[in-house]
């Protein structure tokens, strides 16, 4: 009786964690939620990104793959403002960012260059100081600055 019980609970936490979803959705979904606390929304235009979700890929502005890896970001002319996060690194799936148009300050997170996959980087008419990392030469995917 005792190893039919034990035999069942295995059996349940092994389902458990075969219906878990992957840690990189989690991970993605939170370095896109602090992108979230560092920038200034007037429009609202983030308020479908709810860090209690499972992965991001049912956020606004967010495209993910079929495995649920988030791929784009965009927030093109959205009256955003605040700064990048270098967690933003974390989105290793990720090829396109389109920030452009908003009134993003500060540096670009050399952490950028961790972005393996990364096909564009649209970060005109902010207000970006500082130089572009040189990390960023080294994606060979990267064809849009």
């Amino acid at each position: 009786m005792a190893a039919r019980a034990w035999l069942w609970s295995l059996c349940a936490s092994l389902l458990a964690l075969a219906l878990a979803p992957p840690a990189s959705a989690n991970s993605e979904g939170d370095a896109l939620y602090t992108l979230r606390r560092s920038l200034s929304d007037p429009d609202n235009i983030l308020q479908s990104w709810d860090p209690t979700l499972v992965n991001p890929c049912t956020w606004f502005h967010i495209t993910c793959d079929q495995n649920n890896r988030v791929t784009r970001v965009d927030l093109g002319n959205s009256n955003l403002s605040g700064h990048l996060v270098p967690e933003l690194g974390k989105l290793e799936r990720l090829q396109y960012l389109e920030l452009y148009k908003n009134n993003i300050e500060g540096t670009i997170p050399s952490e950028l260059s961790k972005l393996k996959s990364l096909i564009s980087l649209d970060l005109y008419s902010n207000n970006i100081t500082g130089t572009i990392p040189r990390s960023l030469g080294k994606l060979k995917s990267l064809v849009f600055l």
